[in-house]
């Protein structure tokens, strides 16, 4: 199975960058995706994404970004016990404006689900 996910939304919140003890660069962000039926709510989706190329760090709430990743569930403990958060982790982004780029981050997304074993079950369905 592929956990593949596409987002296209606009920054809800700053970006926010800190160190990991690894080394590693975390960036976290919320990205607002609007309802795609009449009366749906739009939905807002957390984002991380380790070794974030620098132009996300400049985005402002209101920017607008295409994304693909993977859903995770992650678990930590907390001042009150242990508790647990959905994101997306990010692998590729690129600003909604620049459309290339957009279309080469959902090619990559495209290539994943093609390399999927399932997917070959699926289309002889």
């Amino acid at each position: 199975m592929t956990n593949v996910v596409v987002l296209r939304g606009q920054i809800s919140r700053v970006p926010q960058e800190r160190q990991l003890p690894s080394g590693d660069r975390l960036t976290t962000l919320d990205v607002t995706v609007p309802a795609t039926e009449a009366g749906a709510r739009a939905e807002s989706v957390p984002l991380a994404w380790v070794g974030a190329p620098r132009w996300v760090g400049t985005l402002a709430p209101g920017s607008e970004v295409v994304v693909t990743g993977r859903v995770r569930r992650r678990f930590f403990r907390a001042a009150n016990g242990l508790q647990s958060r959905t994101e997306v982790v990010v692998e590729h982004g690129a600003p909604g404006r620049q459309a290339a780029r957009c279309d080469a981050v959902l090619r990559r997304s495209v290539e994943a689900l093609e390399r999927d074993p399932a997917a070959e079950a699926v289309r002889r369905r």
